[in-house]
């Protein structure tokens, strides 16, 4: 599946526009890395498990929207789009977001 963040993909005719397509997820990390993300806030540094989380949790809400985008017979998707909010203390979640398309082959 072809994914871009433009509207369209130079070279290729859109033959057909599925529509909107989205994935999200929801994630946390255990208390035990809570705690260390605490303490790295005292001295700085990367939150190694956060940023582990982010990226499950992208990799994910991709999965997701790429499913939607196949079970709508589209082989493509334009205008990708990734957001994220903090949902409570230590969670997160990433949507991602486009729409469905049919390129000419």
């Amino acid at each position: 599946m072809l994914i871009v963040t433009t509207d369209t993909i130079p070279g290729k005719e859109i033959l057909e526009v599925k529509g909107f397509v989205k994935g999200s997820s929801v994630r946390c990390k255990h208390i035990g890395k809570d705690i260390s993300a605490s303490f790295k806030t005292l001295v700085g540094g990367e939150l190694t498990g956060y940023n582990e989380m982010l990226i499950e949790a992208r990799q994910i809400a991709m999965d997701r929207m790429i499913n939607e985008a196949t079970n709508m017979g589209a082989n493509a998707i334009i205008g990708l789009r990734l957001m994220s909010a903090a949902v409570m203390a230590g969670a997160a979640e990433m949507v991602a977001y486009g729409t469905a398309v049919v390129l000419a082959e």
